[in-house]
């Protein structure tokens, strides 16, 4: 009976991996599926390509480390402790190193719709009465 419990803990352990690497993954890959402005950065294969992966990941590293632990220790919840260990380390290190796609803001510095928006801003500021135009001529 201890073996199946062992067994049904490392299955759970596995689960909860997944799910937890998935929320973790899901705000960073929210901007690849909605695509940004009109959707003209829409990459779905985060969906089909990076979604399972992260997935089989967040399952396969907490469970690897559990059955490691278990076979070499004995001491379950050694096992689970480095288990739980191994999944922050692995989430941690999925969301240093993994970056989708990001979409450039319309209006950030140096993009040629902010320059425009900045360069008209400053010919309304130049219009308003009181104002001295600083020009070469």
């Amino acid at each position: 009976m201890r073996e199946e419990k062992q067994g049904c803990a490392g299955i759970l352990l596995a689960a909860v991996g997944a799910v937890a690497a998935v929320l973790a993954w899901a705000p960073k890959a929210r901007g690849s599926i909605h695509g940004g402005f009109e959707g003209m950065y829409r990459d779905l294969s985060v969906l089909y390509v990076d979604l399972p992966l992260i997935a089989a990941g967040g399952a396969l590293v907490p469970l690897a480390a559990w059955l490691l632990v278990l076979r070499t220790l004995r001491r379950p919840w050694l096992a689970a402790l480095i288990a739980a260990g191994a999944l922050a380390l692995g989430i941690w290190g999925l969301l240093s190193w993994w970056a989708p796609h990001e979409p450039p803001e319309p209006y950030a510095v140096g993009s040629s719709a902010g320059h425009l928006a900045d360069v008209e801003a400053g010919h309304r500021l130049a219009a308003l009465p009181g104002r001295q135009r600083l020009t070469g001529s």
